[in-house]
């Protein structure tokens, strides 16, 4: 089983973030990775994680794991069409439950937030899920069931939440984003 993970990082000053994409084994063993970039505040992360996995040019990746759907300040990530422009499960994760974010876009965006806010609520609800290290996750699914899901997630996480591939991604992606 090959995971390929994405994670962001960016500065709000920034025009563009840092998307770093890990395909890891079930043994937990690096077997790829891909970068890209996304607008600050833009509509191009879907795309732009569509684009990384084309380009590594392989069919032997099982799962596509996402830290988060809303990144590089509200550049919301459509899950149902990362799983169709890549043919894969999406399995999306966030730490903390929250109200939701309308609230927070209509605040930074005067014009245009009325598609940004219908984008968020086409997300749907999260789930909460316990792993095997006793710590909660809130999870959102495309393309598998959510007990499958928290399996993946549960193979791929060695100690407290974070499973290892988005731990990888995120370090990468901060290591890109200061060269």
């Amino acid at each position: 089983m090959r995971v390929f993970a994405i994670a962001e990082s960016f500065r709000k000053a920034a025009k563009s973030s840092v998307l770093a994409g890990v395909v890891m084994r079930r043994d937990l063993v690096i077997d790829g990775m891909a970068f890209g970039r996304a607008t600050v505040g833009g509509d191009d992360a879907t795309g732009a994680i569509v684009s990384m996995y084309a380009s590594l040019g392989r069919d032997d990746v099982n799962c596509i794991l996402l830290d988060g759907l809303v990144i590089s300040m509200y550049n919301i990530i459509d899950g149902e069409q990362v799983m169709q422009g890549t043919g894969l499960p999406v399995i999306a994760i966030t730490f903390e439950d929250s109200k939701g974010l309308e609230g927070a876009i209509r605040h930074h965006f005067q014009q245009g937030w009325e598609e940004k806010v219908e984008k968020y609520r086409r997300l749907g609800v999260r789930e909460r899920v316990t792993l095997k290290t006793g710590k909660a996750l809130y999870t959102r699914c495309w393309g598998i069931t959510q007990k499958r899901a928290t399996a993946v997630l549960n193979a791929f996480t060695l100690q407290g939440a974070l499973p290892e591939p988005i731990k990888v991604a995120k370090i990468s992606a901060r290591s890109a984003l200061s060269l």
